[in-house]
């Protein structure tokens, strides 16, 4: 494995299992909407990529009612649901150890920053971090492409051949891969790992203790 010295971390189902207050967000915002939802497995869907995006294609929403369940969504979620989750065990240990050293920690997440910025605050994490990159509030930005974009650019002069990005979605292999940079596909999360092997990131790490070895040997 190469030597990295930037590492682009997933919020959502890499760093935390936050399943619980996402899935009770959603069906909070589709019952504000007259909607129905009984079978919760099918909101494991909308962990990782942007909320619009996925109200439009999971419930056929246009543009407006998509943002109004967006809006409702955040009425559940910023005050209950953003708590509703957990870090996965060894994680903790393995921000303190790639900060010790030296590493430069960048979230990069399609969560909105402000909430993103607080759930690393509740889990005492966010000291690790350089700097969090998310999706704007006004739901600008949202796509991990136009993240990774950003990120790289702030970054500059470092080269994107030292970076690396880790995420458990599709969106975080293919925006790493339309940026240049290489990826950590881990089964652990909300991704499909027969998907994540398909697109075939840099590398792949089934849990936390492989993520870590993975990361370790590269610094």
């Amino acid at each position: 494995m190469k030597h990295y010295t930037t590492y682009l971390f997933d919020l959502d189902g890499t760093l935390t299992d936050s399943k619980p207050g996402i899935t009770n967000s959603i069906l909070y915002a589709l019952a504000r909407l007259g909607l129905k939802e009984e079978d919760r497995t099918r909101l494991e869907k909308f962990i990782g990529p942007p909320l619009l995006e996925s109200f439009m294609k999971y419930y056929g929403l246009d543009e407006s009612r998509a943002r109004e369940a967006v809006a409702r969504y955040r009425e559940y979620y910023g005050t209950r649901g953003i708590y509703e989750s957990e870090l996965y065990d060894g994680i903790s240990d393995l921000l303190a150890t790639l900060d010790a050293k030296g590493c430069r920690l960048i979230l990069a997440t399609s969560k909105a920053s402000i909430y993103a910025l607080r759930i690393l605050e509740h889990f005492g994490i966010d000291g690790y971090f350089d700097s969090v990159f998310g999706s704007n509030f006004d739901l600008t930005r949202a796509s991990k492409t136009e993240i990774i974009a950003d990120i790289l650019e702030e970054i500059s002069p470092y080269s994107r051949d030292f970076c690396l990005m880790i995420g458990d979605h599709r969106d975080d292999v293919m925006g790493a891969r339309e940026n240049g940079v290489d990826s950590i596909a881990v089964t652990y999360g909300y991704g499909s790992a027969q998907e994540l092997a398909e697109l075939d990131p840099t590398y792949i790490a089934h849990c936390v203790g492989e993520l870590s070895a993975l990361l370790f040997i590269s610094t």
